[in-house]
C-alpha cells in the first residue's frame, strides 16, 4: 500500500471496526458517498482488503464514515461496580 507512512494500519484497523460493529461494507461505502467519498463500492472492498491503495483523503472520508456508523450504535451494557449495586439495591452509598 502506498500513502503515508500508517497507511496499511490505517486500513487494518479500519477493516477491524468496521468487522466488529457488525456493519458492512456496502453500508460503510453508502455513507462514505454520501460524505462526499469519491471512491466506488468495489475499490473500497479492495482497499479495506488490502488489494489496492486508496488516496489519503479518501481514507479518512471512509474512516469518517465507519465511526459515525460506530456512534450510531446503541451503547452496550457495561458491567456494574459493587458500589453502583448497593446504590440500586438500597438507594444509599453504602457508607455506614
Amino acid at each position: 500500500m502506498t500513502g503515508f507512512p500508517y497507511a496499511e494500519e490505517q486500513r487494518a484497523l479500519t477493516l477491524v471496526a468496521l468487522t466488529d460493529s457488525g456493519f458492512s461494507i456496502g453500508e460503510a461505502w453508502l455513507h462514505y458517498f454520501s460524505l462526499g467519498g469519491a471512491v466506488d463500492e468495489y475499490e473500497v472492498e479492495a482497499y479495506l482488503e488490502g488489494l489496492m491503495p486508496m488516496p489519503p483523503l479518501e481514507c479518512d472520508v471512509l474512516a469518517l464514515a465507519v465511526n459515525e456508523l460506530i456512534d450510531g450504535l446503541p451503547p452496550r451494557k457495561r458491567a456494574p461496580f459493587s458500589d453502583d449495586l448497593v446504590r440500586a439495591h438500597t438507594g444509599s452509598d453504602g457508607a455506614a
